[in-house]
């Protein structure tokens, strides 16, 4: 009998949730996986909403993973250079099967060293800074580069989440998954890009997010002198 499929999905403040809750409904429903929720203690998790996570496992107690995964968020920029979870991502990718991301997490596996040589995509806002980490930035929603499979922004986790199961298992199994959870999507706007967005759009997201990408970027610049 082989063993489950050992996956886990880092939690860490301010955490974007539908990053982290996409993929966990998807990888919920494979046959015999086992899935984990990891931050440094066992300790409640904000997240970037009302929404507060619970760990199920610290760094120091978790199994070697098939998969692990990085999300995004607010909450990366304090990743970045947190020698703690890089470390710890580091050792991970060591045994893993597919080091993996969604959305701004690509970041924290391009600070950890895990990107550099490999394609990668991310949130549209922060794919300019992958190539800080020695990355190519691939604007699509799922890039799978070997054993590096990233996904776009937030809601690209459930496709990336789809396209991981069809690998690990097949795709008859990630099929299933999709009808289960009946993902059909049919946005009720095209602003889902900045490619399709009304420049009125963009230019109102760009400023509303305008302080926080100046923390990114000097993260960035930051953990980015330790990589390259």
């Amino acid at each position: 009998m082989s063993s489950p499929l050992q996956i886990g999905l880092l939690v860490f403040p301010r955490v974007t949730q539908l990053d982290f809750t996409g993929p966990l409904q998807v990888f919920s429903a494979v046959p015999g996986a086992k899935l984990h929720l990891i931050w440094k203690r066992i300790e409640p998790v904000p997240s970037d909403s009302v929404l507060t996570l619970t760990p199920t496992t610290t760094f120091a107690d978790c199994p070697q993973l098939d998969v692990i995964c990085v999300p995004g968020g607010g909450g990366t920029n304090d990743l970045l250079n947190d020698e703690e979870v890089l470390d710890f991502l580091r050792r991970q990718a060591e045994g893993a099967r597919y080091v993996t991301s969604v959305c701004t997490g690509a970041l924290v596996l391009g600070a950890a060293g895990l990107l550099k040589g490999y394609r990668a995509a991310t949130h549209w806002s922060a794919m300019e800074m992958l190539g800080q980490f020695g990355a190519t930035p691939t604007k699509t929603r799922v890039c799978i580069d070997r054993n590096r499979v990233t996904g776009g922004g937030v809601t690209a986790g459930i496709d990336f989440a789809l396209t991981l199961v069809s690998i690990l298992v097949d795709r008859t199994t990630a099929e299933a998954i999709q009808l289960q959870i009946e993902y059909n999507p049919a946005p009720p706007f095209t602003s889902g890009s900045p490619d399709t967005a009304p420049a009125e759009v963009l230019a109102l997201l760009r400023e509303r997010g305008a302080a926080n990408q100046a923390r990114r970027l000097e993260a960035v610049k930051r953990a980015a002198e330790r990589v390259i």
